[in-house]
Parts: structure tokens; C-alpha cells; sequence
């Protein structure tokens, strides 16, 4: 008799074990989501505030300024297919972004999305950082050659919009490498995150 009793009270002791075991696997697994689901939240929002600058200077801070400078139409025109080329791209990784659905996606389903995500980001900074340093020596060669309505002159009084403008560059270099390693870690995060959950499918 009591062998029968220490035989089921094993048994219970088993079933409460594995009932431990699948109930923390669940716990780990929602924690490696949550943490997973909030590093990309990071870079999802983040590629919407960029998409709203990139749409708030196009649509209205430089046709702003072109209203009020004497600047060419052609010089405006140029800044402004370049800046729509920049929403493009950004809207090219929105679209990347807005496809990742842990609650409806496989861990390799998600993985391939990201891989994709990773694509349009990278080709977004080679295309970004080519067309920004083409159109300001367009820029810079257009409106001081031969913008003669403005009446700009090689003297010191060039140098001051120059190094403003120079000087806008180098901080927006610095922000956009501060932001580029922020979203190295965060994507780094997230891609560790599919690794541990397909674990879990398996």
C-alpha cells in the first residue's frame, strides 16, 4: 500500500513539474516577445518621425523659404525632387515595418521581413547620402553662378551661409550617427529575439 501511495504521489509531483515547465517556457517566451515587440515599436516610430520631418520640410519649411529668398525655381525644384525621393525611402521601410505581426508571423516569416527591412535601410543611407551631396553642390554652384537676381557676390558675406550651412550638415551627420547606432542595437536586439522564439517553435 504505501508503495502504490509513493507511486501517485511521483506521478503528481511529475505532472506538476511539467506543468512548471510548460508555464515557464510560456513566461520566458512572452517575455523575449514583449522585448522583441518593444525594440521594433522603437524603430517603427522612429521611421514615422522621420517621415513626418522629411514631409513637414518638403511641404512646407522650404517652399517657405523659397517665398521669401530670392532663389531660383530651379534650385528649389531640385531640392525638392530629392527630398521627395528621401520620403520614398523612408516610405519604402514603413512599408517593411508595418508587415511585422509577431501575433500572425512565424519567427522565420518575421526574420525574412527583417532581412528586407535591412535592405530598404541600408540602401535608403547610400541613396540619402549621395543625393544630399550631389544636390548641395547643385545647389551651391546653381544659386552662386548664376542666381544674378540675388546678387550674391564672392566676398565674406557668402562665407556666413556657407558655414551655416555647413555647420546644419555636421549636426545633422552627428544626430544621424547617433541615431544609426541606436538603430544598430535595436535591430540587434530584435533579431536576437527571433532567434530564442523559433527556438521555442521548434
Amino acid at each position: 500500500m504505501e508503495l502504490e501511495e509513493l507511486r501517485a504521489s511521483w506521478n503528481v509531483l511529475n505532472e506538476r513539474l511539467a506543468e512548471n515547465e510548460i508555464l515557464n517556457q510560456r513566461m520566458v517566451k512572452e517575455m523575449i516577445s514583449q522585448k522583441t515587440k518593444s525594440a521594433f515599436d522603437k524603430i517603427y516610430h522612429m521611421g514615422l518621425y522621420n517621415l513626418f520631418v522629411i514631409f513637414f520640410m518638403m511641404t512646407l519649411v522650404f517652399p517657405w523659404i523659397y517665398m521669401h529668398t530670392p532663389m531660383m525655381a530651379f534650385s528649389f525644384a531640385m531640392v525638392e525632387v530629392v527630398m521627395g525621393i528621401g520620403l520614398l525611402l523612408e516610405c519604402r521601410k514603413i512599408y517593411w515595418l508595418s508587415q511585422f505581426n509577431m501575433e500572425q508571423k512565424s519567427s522565420k516569416e518575421l526574420m525574412n521581413l527583417t532581412l528586407h527591412y535591412k535592405k530598404a535601410y541600408y540602401e535608403a543611407i547610400v541613396w540619402s547620402v549621395a543625393l544630399v551631396c550631389l544636390v548641395m553642390v547643385a545647389f551651391y554652384v546653381a544659386e552662386l553662378g548664376f542666381n544674378h537676381r540675388a546678387g550674391y557676390e564672392i566676398s565674406l558675406r557668402i562665407l556666413l551661409p556657407i558655414g551655416l550651412s555647413l555647420a546644419t550638415c555636421a549636426f545633422g551627420y552627428l544626430v544621424g550617427l547617433w541615431q544609426r547606432r541606436r538603430h544598430a542595437a535595436q535591430l540587434q536586439e530584435i533579431e536576437q529575439g527571433l532567434k530564442e522564439l523559433k527556438e521555442f517553435e521548434n
